[in-house]
């Protein structure tokens, strides 16, 4: 079965509301000058499915968790949650399995997925326990299939295996991520900032990083910074 065979968005999808967030982008501390400083949303995170899945969802859990139990992992300790949302497969690892479970994703006959698509981090401050999240995309050139790994840390903790070993092409991804959101890939061969200075202070992605302070220059223009702007609110 191809991509576009994935099954049809469920309409009932349990979900888990983590906190909420005010205004368009969920910027505190700062004076507001978007205009939505008055729009409160929930953060909502989609909850575990419940089987069947649907389509070869079933096929790529089934095999998975059978590859673990050879491996002498317990498939429920490895995997937190399955979530299947909005036609898309997502499972939900624990950081100390990742590596286990990536070389069993790109190893397995029946799994095949060869190819990871990259890392992105997510900052949730309001999840307590679990504020940094690491998305994995991982493709299956074999099977043309898509789906998600998705592992989360402490912000006390920051820490996530590198997957580098698994997934070489990863490298500048995970420096990416830890340059903007501050996780830690323990392993990389050389975890240092991509894309700010080495002695920059913080992480820009982070929810918590202040907004502000740096004007951005144009030619024939200075357009100041957020915190010296107008606000509406």
């Amino acid at each position: 079965m191809s991509d576009g065979d994935i099954p049809a968005t469920r309409t009932e999808i349990p979900i888990e509301v983590v906190g909420s967030r005010q205004g368009m982008f969920g910027g505190r501390g700062t004076g507001d000058t978007s205009g939505f400083g008055g729009l409160v949303s929930p953060i909502v995170l989609p909850g575990p499915s419940s089987r069947p899945y649907g389509g070869w969802f079933d096929e790529v859990a089934d095999e998975l968790e059978g590859a673990l139990e050879e491996q002498g992992l317990d498939p429920a300790d490895a995997i937190l949650k399955t979530v299947v949302d909005r036609a898309e497969l997502t499972f939900h690892v624990r950081r100390e399995h990742l590596l286990q479970v990536a070389r069993t994703l790109r190893d397995d006959p029946a799994l095949r997925f060869e190819l990871c698509l990259g890392v992105s981090g997510v900052h949730y401050p309001s999840d307590a326990g679990r504020e940094l999240h690491a998305v994995y995309h991982l493709r299956s050139i074999t099977h043309t299939r898509l789906i998600r790994v998705e592992v989360t840390a402490p912000d006390a903790d920051p820490r996530i295996p590198s997957v580098v070993s698994v997934y070489p092409t990863n490298d500048w991804h995970e420096r990416e991520a830890y340059d903007f959101f501050g996780i830690v890939f323990d392993g990389h061969p050389g975890l240092t900032r991509i894309m700010m200075p080495d002695d920059w202070l913080g992480h820009p992605q982070r929810k918590d990083y202040p907004l502000g302070g740096i004007p951005v220059e144009y030619k024939g223009a200075q357009i100041p910074a957020p915190d010296q702007r107008r606000s509406y609110t």
